[in-house]
């Protein structure tokens, strides 16, 4: 299996670098996308020299979620490369970053929920559509947003699927500062140089406390919309709606 390059892992002094690189395609993600993550995010928490993990794209586009495409080709068999990353995620034991700035949809939101900072360009546009496609929230969104910013405006961005913007997503919660799209992502590294700069084990210890209570839940979570999520891609309803989208009707 072999993403072509559209994942890049570059590590530099004591932070990882995981950065989406199909910029043709939106960085929508592939099964062979979250498989090269998932082996970053496991070689990072095994790696000693590497102190801090730094999510990041183009300064135009971060992500436009999953490759609906390769998603709905995948064997109903397999347990999905999507899912093995998330529940990684949700325990990784290194402090996280986030770099995120022009489009971010589906995964390119929720996979913010798991970081410990988050910043995003001044000029980016978010959103959660899966309502909109005839499935349901993934990586724990549904017990994370209600979490951050309460139930009506988790209800308002998981229900109704629209566009929010930056400002927005910091006023809600989800991020720690707005910055310029261009200067996003130099701003997010020093953020993680500080982190990388603390002492070790205090850094991590504090990470563990933090997500400590909530830990257990989150991954049950996240199975529990995982099989929903199974079912709502084979319904009646998806394949109507997947199918308007391929045609461009949607």
């Amino acid at each position: 299996m072999s993403d072509q390059n559209h994942i890049l892992v570059e590590k530099q002094d004591d932070i990882l670098t995981i950065r989406f690189n199909r910029s043709d395609k939106k960085n929508a993600l592939t099964t062979a996308m979250y498989a090269s993550i998932l082996e970053a995010l496991v070689a990072a928490d095994q790696d000693e020299t590497v102190k801090v993990i730094l999510f990041a794209a183009q300064p135009d586009m971060f992500t436009a979620g999953n490759d609906l495409k390769d998603f709905l080709a995948q064997d109903a068999a397999e347990e999905p490369e999507a899912m093995k990353m998330l529940r990684q995620l949700a325990v990784q034991k290194k402090p996280i970053v986030a770099a995120a700035s022009g489009i971010a949809v589906g995964i390119g939101v929720t996979l913010l929920l798991h970081c410990d900072l988050v910043y995003v360009g001044e000029k980016t546009r978010l959103r959660l559509p899966f309502v909109n496609l005839a499935v349901v929230p993934e990586a724990a969104s549904s017990l994370l947003l209600p979490d951050i910013m309460g139930r009506q405006r988790a209800s308002e961005l998981l229900m109704l699927g629209d566009f929010f913007d930056a400002q927005r997503a910091r006023e809600y919660g989800i991020a720690n500062a707005v910055i310029a799209n261009e200067e996003v992502f130099e701003y997010a590294l020093a953020k993680a140089k500080e982190l990388a700069a603390k002492p070790r084990e205090a850094l991590l210890l504090t990470k563990q406390l933090i997500t400590k209570t909530r830990r257990r839940d989150v991954q049950q979570r996240i199975d529990d919309e995982g099989v929903i999520f199974g079912e709502r891609m084979v319904s009646e309803e998806a394949r109507q709606v997947m199918g308007a989208f391929f045609s461009g009707k949607s």
